[in-house]
């Protein structure tokens, strides 16, 4: 079985949301919503769930919502090697949104992944954990030494790496790893963070993306094309058309974990992209940020609803929007 480690953020993800116009400075009437979250953790659940052998490792508080966290890993299959310090808090994000679903304000309390220092890795339940590891996922919820020494420590026993950029602010803790990164996912506002300019197409961000120093990725754009590039070939996927949307928090993740699990299984780049925009499909029906009913089966019937990719390559006078690259 493939074996994935994860080295990232696993918190409580909190959301409010107003129930009519928002009145700053006042009392709104609302709904409140709490469940477990950070990047990394929902894209382990997701590869659980998809059917692969999946660690995840990641500071938590002695309290009630890093129980919380602990169940959550169960519940989804995940393999919890996550260290607790029992005197400190859970980190947390809590958001408060308008009716409509935009942000009007958000806390992020993530000081505790501060602890996660680079010594921790030396840990021999570590080293040995990624020497069997064929993947090791991050996330840049962590310290950007950690995360240059996670990426390091998985090049040397020979496992592909992965990352997700979280936000435009924490993707930059990640720079000074491309060197040891195979694969970045990230939207368009950490693109343009990275690359220094805007593409406005799907097409446009490799070029911009690997000027910046990276092999191979994927660019989210909402409800437009995502685009995946790697070596030479770039594919891009259309997303299906949602009729019923659930809640968006948790799709990116939701694409990195079935672009992932596809690429292990060893398909070809636009398959792992068509993979990842259906697990994201799936997310964005469900009020969840991993879906309850994700599952091998699931995604497979999400699927037939999503469009064949597009593969470009960089040398001129190659395209198919009929067949995958080999």
């Amino acid at each position: 079985m493939t074996n994935v480690v994860v080295f990232g953020g696993a918190h409580i993800d909190r959301r409010g949301r107003i129930a009519s116009a928002t009145t700053l400075g006042a009392s709104n009437p609302g709904r409140w919503f709490e469940e477990a979250g950070g990047g990394g953790f929902n894209a382990a659940r997701g590869m659980a769930r998809l059917g692969l052998s999946v660690s995840m490792v990641a500071p938590r508080g002695g309290d009630a919502e890093g129980e919380t966290v602990a169940r959550a890993a169960d519940a989804a299959g995940v393999i919890d090697r996550s260290f607790t310090f029992l005197d400190r808090r859970t980190p947390s994000y809590t958001a408060i949104l308008e009716a409509d679903g935009n942000l009007v304000v958000a806390l992020a309390d993530m000081e505790l992944y501060t602890m996660f220092s680079p010594r921790r890795l030396r840990q021999r339940a570590l080293r040995d954990l990624v020497a069997e590891a064929h993947l090791v996922l991050v996330d840049a919820n962590l310290p950007a030494e950690t995360l240059s020494g996670a990426l390091r420590m998985a090049k040397d026993a020979g496992a592909a790496t992965a990352a997700i950029a979280i936000s435009p602010a924490k993707v930059e803790r990640l720079r000074p790893a491309f060197p040891q990164l195979d694969l970045l996912f990230l939207n368009e506002a950490e693109a343009a963070t990275i690359g220094g300019e805007r593409s406005t197409t799907a097409e446009g961000w490799p070029a911009i993306l690997r000027a910046a120093g990276i092999a191979g990725g994927v660019v989210t754009r909402g409800g437009r094309a995502a685009v995946a590039f790697a070596g030479d070939a770039v594919a891009t996927v259309r997303p299906p058309d949602i009729d019923a949307l659930g809640d968006v928090t948790g799709a990116g993740d939701a694409l990195a974990a079935g672009f992932l699990t596809a690429r292990m299984r060893g398909a070809a780049l636009g398959e792992c992209l068509r993979a990842g925009v259906g697990a994201a499909a799936v997310t964005v029906r469900s009020p969840l940020a991993v879906a309850d009913d994700l599952s091998a089966e699931r995604l497979e019937k999400e699927l037939q609803l999503v469009p064949p990719p597009e593969i470009l390559f960089s040398q001129p006078h190659h395209r198919s929007a009929e067949k995958d690259a080999p």
